[in-house]
């Protein structure tokens, strides 16, 4: 290999890694540094956000997040003509897995036709058309998945119930303390766009209750003194109620073999970013909803240790109850949900930093270590 193929190579790399890191993840927080190993090979590092989010204390919602970013650096791959080989090193735990991806020349490959969708793909929590979808659109995500996942969606009445569902979630995630040490790291306030975290002009609610919401959050004494006063109707009636009718359908990817390793996650999260991808393609825009997944696991799994309120475990135990009337009974295990409809794409959301802030050695992934 000549000197300049090797800087071609590299260039190629840097290329794909730069679609790599649009990848959506919990709370923006981008749990992966990325580490150019020789100029066809990436060692990619992985860490979930157990130690400091009451969102991932199982780390399955941070490994479909990472399933999510691989699957990504395939599609980017296929524009240079290569494809990706992804492998779990053997040894590492479950909380720092370390994926090899190994990039091979493809001779007529053809780019992914979800590439133009890697970068523009957001959340979109403001309202949606309520239009229904076309069997097309339907038939092309449900395709999306691949053969190990089914597609359920929640519409005409089974909307309502959804989004009431929502709507009682949300006054669980508002009233728990775990879950306000989340949203007090993880909001910018002022900001329409941020590198890390989620800009408050993203949250969905208008300028008074967004203004209310940055008075309590100061600290947690004073949130809870308002919702006491006040409780917690305006900003769950604006951000999962109105949301959560105001589209054309809730959906629930499954994969048809329960998920029980991290491997597993991870290919969920692959097919997942496909469905997002194709919707966007569609002109479609998403809003995640795993809060009712999250809780409803750790109450299947008697992880009941997520708050140290004994009202909020009792809560909890309802809504996941709640979670299973709402989806019936139904094949395949539920990996991952959300809402979807017609609409533009959001102005205000989450960016991602510069490459180099990713690189392997930048500031690992991780509670009080994350750029500002």
């Amino acid at each position: 290999m000549t000197l300049a193929q090797s800087h071609a190579d590299t260039g190629r790399m840097v290329a794909i890694l730069e679609k790599a890191k649009w990848a959506p993840s919990g709370d923006n927080d981008q749990p992966w540094r990325f580490e150019l190993i020789d100029p066809m090979r990436v060692r990619v590092h992985c860490c979930d956000t157990s130690d400091h989010c009451v969102y991932d204390l199982e780390g399955w919602p941070s490994q479909v997040a990472i399933g999510a970013m691989l699957e990504t650096m395939a599609i980017a791959a296929t524009g240079h003509g290569l494809a990706a080989e992804v492998r779990l090193r053997e040894g590492c735990s479950d909380k720092e897995p370390v994926f090899d991806v190994t990039f091979t020349e493809q001779p007529g490959l053809a780019p992914d036709p979800l590439i133009p969708a890697i970068e523009v793909r957001s959340v979109q929590r403001r309202p949606m058309s309520r239009r229904a979808l076309t069997a097309a659109e339907k038939q092309a995500l449900e395709q999306a998945v691949g053969v190990g996942y089914l597609v359920q969606w929640l519409e005409g009445g089974a909307r309502m119930d959804a989004a009431r569902l929502m709507y009682d979630n949300a006054r669980l995630r508002l009233l728990m303390p775990e879950a306000y040490t989340v949203h007090k790291r993880i909001i910018k306030w002022g900001k329409v766009t941020s590198e890390w975290g989620v800009p408050d002009q993203a949250l969905g609610v208008d300028n008074m209750t967004l203004h209310l919401m940055k008075w309590a959050m100061v600290s947690w004494d004073r949130l809870k003194r308002m919702n006491t006063l006040m409780g917690t109707w305006a900003p769950r009636l604006q951000m999962d109620l109105v949301p959560g009718l105001a589209c054309a359908a809730h959906f629930v990817i499954r994969a048809k073999v329960q998920p029980a390793s991290v491997a597993d996650y991870v290919a969920a999260g692959r097919a997942m970013q496909r469905f997002w991808l194709t919707l966007t393609n569609l002109g479609l825009v998403m809003q995640p909803e795993m809060t009712p997944l999250i809780f409803s696991s750790y109450v299947r799994n008697g992880r009941m240790d997520f708050t140290a309120t004994g009202k909020l475990k009792e809560m909890a135990v309802g809504l996941a109850g709640q979670l299973d009337r709402v989806l019936g009974k139904q094949d395949g295990f539920p990996v991952f949900m959300g809402r979807l409809g017609q609409g533009k794409s959001a102005v205000a959301r989450s960016t991602r930093p510069d490459l180099a802030q990713l690189m392997h050695g930048a500031a690992k992934p991780g509670a009080g270590n994350r750029p500002p």
